[in-house]
């Protein structure tokens, strides 16, 4: 599951607390601390994804098929004849970005 980064909302800037929380993506985002109930946003931060050249890819953790589909992905392989075939998840079974078929 994807790790959030959350901050809570105070006039002081120097009184924010900045934390991170484990969440399905199906998961509403958190409106306040789990804790002590202090409105809190949540931070806008880059993706971590793994693939055929990331490190993260390469691990025994990588994002495997049964993986990415339990987290609500969907993956496309492309196919020599150049579309993209559904390996898993929802959506079209096929995508052709030439616009055919």
């Amino acid at each position: 599951m994807p790790t959030y980064v959350y901050e809570t909302i105070t006039d002081d800037p120097d009184q924010r607390e900045v934390f991170e929380v484990v969440q399905s993506m199906r998961e509403e985002p958190l409106t306040v601390h789990p804790e002590t109930g202090v409105p809190v946003r949540r931070v806008i931060q880059a993706p971590m994804i793994g693939g055929k050249w990331s490190s993260v890819g390469k691990s025994s953790e990588g994002a495997s098929d049964s993986k990415l589909r339990d987290l609500g992905f969907t993956k496309y392989v492309k196919t020599s004849g150049g579309t993209y075939e559904k390996t898993v998840g929802e959506g079209p079974g096929r995508l052709d970005p030439r616009g055919e078929g």
